[in-house]
């Protein structure tokens, strides 16, 4: 059946091309690009579902006054030498007037609320009369582009240049403007990614030929997965979080190298083995080419079919996840490597049928046996794995002493992983010369680190209007707490300002506005806002307001909900994602011990890679943490790539372990396959290492986590434990399957 399939590739070779080519010519014409006419990532669609405690209590305090409180879009005004009084005045007068809805030139927003650093007004503060905020409270349904534009607006209507308006800041800006930097930085991406592959292809091949395959197949890959994803999303209103492009991006042409590398391997390895001998004359040669062809796509096709399958499943487990961005980053990137994978196994190898060993052009593979000029232009598989293998192979003490020293060496990366914080940031993932990050860096420094985010506690009750004593109570009490720089509620703002906006005017309802004194979406706001909600129900009592409803909202809150999402998530996935890597690896190798202890081995490597990369990013941006969607987008990627190399590598070993030993099968097949794995996990390491041209932090984070994992897992795990755990299991490693049936051979 394997064979029947690559003779009907091979002889079907120019239709396949004809099919991929009107494919491509289709999705350009027809279908729409990615994101285009999805949700997009505006608001919290795409990372929190509406039944989140917050974005409820969000959705009732926007019902009993009309508007949040939570601003995401703030205008800053500094001057480090003093704001008039005239200018502060101004800026409360102008927040006034928006709130009795003098601001209709502005669309969407409901109110405005002024905070100035004046002596005794914000307590918070660390500079006096030099920094001036107003928060614009819009509907809760305003896009962050429409936000951000309407901020833009106020700045322009209601301020001159002598009211020193630094800028606009604030989370929905800060989230559109990573958008736009996503959309800009991603051709530069792409690119440098293509020459990367082309280079490293063409190095690893020594050929010109190799890399135009590699990237015509990429290209191919790209459009079609692309489009069809734009399709999907537009079809079904599926949210499509901006994250996710690069991210897409780099898994496609990591895979689609990674397969392209495997078959052309194959094909070097498939003509080094053919003896050309007594071959002449045109049409036999191409007969000998086409059976080489047949050969090499038999060998690697049914590996490369099932390792993309692996990379596929393990993608997929992201759907058991409740948070919507994990749901749409699951089928996002598993229909990434389907497709990837359908281009691979049909393209790749109808190329290869058509221009045969001249895809090593201008070296050729000669078997070992070539003489004269043509040992000169000989190319072989890498010779450098031989001497690692054949050291290990040959000594179970070397296995051992390799297999415990490289143990050893993960599990203290991996005991890191304790220290793993969990954040949210949006401002402080921008680049220094952002514009919105410096409005919020001169905010910060007229006020404290989380004056941009603050969060909002509401309160419910009766008759909450004439409980300004006990609220006074409550709001001394909520300014005492850990990580609290500074508390506005009722009796802190100017009369016109605080009425609707601070106390309902039924008095059925009143908030405070909370500003934290770290980065507010940060793993340390999250911890402070965690012990704050545990606390709050006995601070009410002892406030004089037991019987009061309470809760709380602003991104701070949503930072809390997006970490706790994730860790309730990580169980789900954890096992989900295990339990389909190793059904893959079962069905592949039928081998019970050798598919347990890889995973295992594969888990530590991961657990060592996120350490690592936790403890690192800790040290560069301390409280900050690792962005949620980060260490559970590398672990799935990273035990299914793990997934994948296992059943390339050990795959090889068990088709040539017929009559050998497992010494003699290791020697006779890890070589070669672990250097086709170099390249493919060197060109994949590449790929998603490049994401950190996207000048933000959580692709700084996702590029050093992957790429390093990726390093760890060729180097260390293909390389050196492979070897050592089948050389110390001997043929027992197969086991149940009687692959190495002589009990003679070990």
């Amino acid at each position: 059946m394997i064979e029947s399939f690559a003779r009907f590739v091979v002889a079907a070779r120019w239709w396949i091309i004809a099919f991929w080519a009107a494919a491509v010519v289709v999705s350009l014409t027809v279908l729409p690009s990615f994101g285009e006419g999805s949700g997009g990532s505006d608001g919290l669609k795409g990372l929190l579902d509406t039944d989140t405690p917050s974005v409820q209590t969000e959705l009732r305090d926007f019902e009993l006054f009309g508007f949040p409180l939570s601003s995401r879009t703030v205008v800053v005004q500094r001057d480090k030498d003093g704001l008039s009084p005239y200018t502060q005045a101004r800026t409360v007068v102008r927040a006034v007037g928006a709130v009795k809805g003098q601001a209709g030139a502005v669309p969407h927003l409901r109110g405005a609320l002024p905070i100035t650093n004046t002596r005794g007004l914000f307590p918070g503060a660390d500079e006096r009369s030099t920094t001036a905020l107003t928060y614009l409270l819009f509907d809760p349904d305003t896009s962050l582009s429409r936000r951000t534009r309407g901020a833009e607006q106020y700045a322009d209507l209601y301020f001159a240049p002598r009211d020193h308006v630094v800028g606009i800041t604030g989370s929905a800006p800060a989230r559109r403007q990573q958008g736009v930097i996503i959309r800009d930085a991603l051709p530069n991406v792409e690119v440098v990614t293509l020459l990367a592959i082309m280079l490293i292809v063409g190095v690893a091949f020594r050929s010109l030929v190799a890399p135009v395959v590699t990237v015509l197949t990429a290209g191919v890959a790209y459009v079609a997965t692309l489009r069809t994803t734009g399709a999907a999303t537009a079809l079904f209103d599926i949210a499509s979080p901006g994250e996710l492009e690069p991210v897409i991006v780099a898994l496609l042409l990591g895979v689609v190298t990674d397969y392209v590398v495997f078959f052309c391997s194959s094909l070097r390895d498939a003509v080094v083995a053919g003896d050309p001998r007594g071959v002449s004359g045109a049409d036999q040669v191409r007969a000998r080419v086409r059976e080489t062809t047949v050969a090499a796509i038999a060998r690697s096709g049914p590996i490369v079919a099932v390792a993309g399958l692996a990379v596929t499943a393990g993608t997929a487990t992201l759907l058991v996840a409740r948070s919507p961005f994990f749901k749409a980053l699951g089928p996002a990137l598993a229909f990434t490597v389907t497709v990837g994978l359908l281009v691979a196994i049909t393209l790749v190898p109808a190329i290869l049928a058509i221009v045969g060993d001249h895809v090593f052009w201008p070296t050729r593979p000669r078997p070992a046996h070539a003489r004269g000029w043509r040992a000169l232009t000989r190319l072989r598989a890498p010779s450098w794995p031989r001497r690692p293998v054949r050291a290990i192979a040959g000594s179970r003490r070397v296995a051992g002493t390799v297999l415990g020293t490289a143990t050893v060496g993960m599990a203290l990366g991996a005991a890191l992983v304790t220290n793993l914080s969990i954040g949210s940031s949006f401002v402080s993932s921008l680049p220094g010369d952002s514009s919105v990050r410096l409005a919020a860096e001169s905010a910060q420094e007229g006020f404290a680190k989380g004056i941009l985010s603050p969060t909002t506690v509401l309160l419910e009750g009766e008759d909450l209007d004439r409980e300004r004593a006990a609220l006074s109570v409550l709001g001394a009490d909520l300014a005492r707490q850990p990580g609290v720089a500074g508390v506005l509620g009722p009796g802190s703002q100017p009369l016109p300002v605080e009425a609707n906006v601070l106390v309902s005017a039924d008095g059925g309802a009143a908030r405070f506005l909370l500003i934290l004194d770290t980065e507010p979406l940060g793993a340390a706001a999250v911890a402070a806002i965690d012990g704050l909600q545990h606390r709050l129900p006995e601070m009410l009592v002892d406030s004089g307001l037991a019987g009061t409803t309470v809760g709380l909202a602003g991104d701070s809150l949503t930072a809390s909900a997006l970490v706790q999402q994730t860790k309730d998530d990580l169980v789900r996935i954890a096992v989900a994602a295990l339990a389909a890597n190793l059904l893959m690896l079962l069905l592949f190798l039928r081998s019970l011990w050798a598919s347990v202890v890889m995973l295992g081995f594969s888990l530590l490597s991961l657990g060592a890679t996120l350490g690592i990369t936790s403890a690192l990013f800790e040290w560069l941006l301390p409280g900050q943490g690792l962005t949620f969607y980060v260490p559970f987008a590398a672990a799935v990627l990273l035990l299914a790539f793990g997934s994948d190399y296992n059943i390339f590598t050990v795959g090889h070993v068990w088709e040539d372990s017929e009559g050998r030993t497992m010494s003699a099968a290791l020697n006779h097949s890890l070589p070669s396959s672990v250097g086709a794995v170099t390249t493919a996990g060197v060109a994949l390491a590449t790929s998603f290492g490049l994401l950190a041209l996207v000048p933000l932090v959580p692709f700084y984070q996702l590029a050093f986590a992957v790429a390093l994992g990726i390093a760890l897992d060729v180097f260390v795990l293909r390389l050196l434990v492979v070897p050592c755990v089948l050389t110390l299991l001997g043929r027992h490693a197969a086991w149940p399957s009687k692959r190495f049936r002589n009990p003679g051979l070990n």
